[in-house]
């Protein structure tokens, strides 16, 4: 069982203002519930049980949020005064994660009902660096591009090419492990697309999701999500 799990929710959502220009892009609502609540609850759903969550800005909003209720997870908040980047943020918090061998990391912005038991037994069976959420996208040039072998393993990786390969994309869900932590750079910001996941190719798995899911990053998806989201997974 892999229980802990970091949720990446330092980014500003400047696509997302004027929403984001009072409350944080984890906490703006999918038909009256907030984003980061959905992800607790499906944290919880898939036998998590620890999740460390990394904040920039509204953080005040964020923990307020938090001290409301239990969520059924332990949590734990880390404030970045400078963006670290979703590489830059395991980084620092490699420690808590040490006894552990593999991680999930999620991106706070990514609204689904992907089927995490079936990710995570596909990365238990293989026992890759990495297991990838993969879905097709309209814009490849706006995402993470990954091609596949017959078995799953992803050959290669590149962050929004200017001639996108295929459409085929990495979620902003994955499994990790210390391999990941191993690659990343002593830079800052220190990102997984660009600066980490390439270096993984071939040891990699794609795990292609095809339940819901949607990138709520820009108002156009925001608005989408609010028709069409289907709510928790059964």
């Amino acid at each position: 069982m892999i229980t802990r799990a970091f949720i990446l929710a330092a980014g500003e959502g400047t696509r997302l203002r004027p929403i984001t220009d009072k409350i944080p892009k984890c906490l703006v609502p999918i038909k009256g519930v907030p984003l980061l609540a959905i992800w607790l609850r499906s944290c919880r759903d898939a036998g998590i049980t620890d999740v460390l969550i990394n904040l920039h800005a509204h953080t005040d909003a964020v923990r307020r949020f938090l001290a409301q209720k239990d969520y059924g997870v332990r949590i734990r908040v880390v404030e970045e005064e400078s963006l670290l980047g979703s590489a830059g943020t395991l980084r620092a918090n490699r420690d808590w994660i040490a006894a552990h061998e593999s991680f999930w990391i999620f991106y706070a912005d990514v609204l689904n009902r992907a089927d995490l038991a079936g990710m995570a037994q596909l990365h238990e069976q293989r026992r890759p660096a990495a297991t990838l959420g993969v879905y097709e996208v309209p814009d490849p040039r706006r995402c993470g591009i990954v091609s596949t072998r017959s078995d799953g393993t992803i050959d290669m990786f590149v962050e929004k090419p200017e001639n996108p390969p295929g459409k085929l994309a990495f979620a902003g869900l994955m499994v990790a492990t210390a391999s990941v932590l191993d690659l990343i750079p002593n830079c800052t910001p220190a990102d997984l697309g660009f600066h980490v996941l390439p270096k993984l190719c071939g040891r990699m798995l794609a795990f292609p999701i095809r339940d819901y899911l949607i990138d709520i990053g820009t108002l156009e998806n925001y608005h989408r999500a609010q028709s069409d989201w289907p709510g928790y997974a059964a």
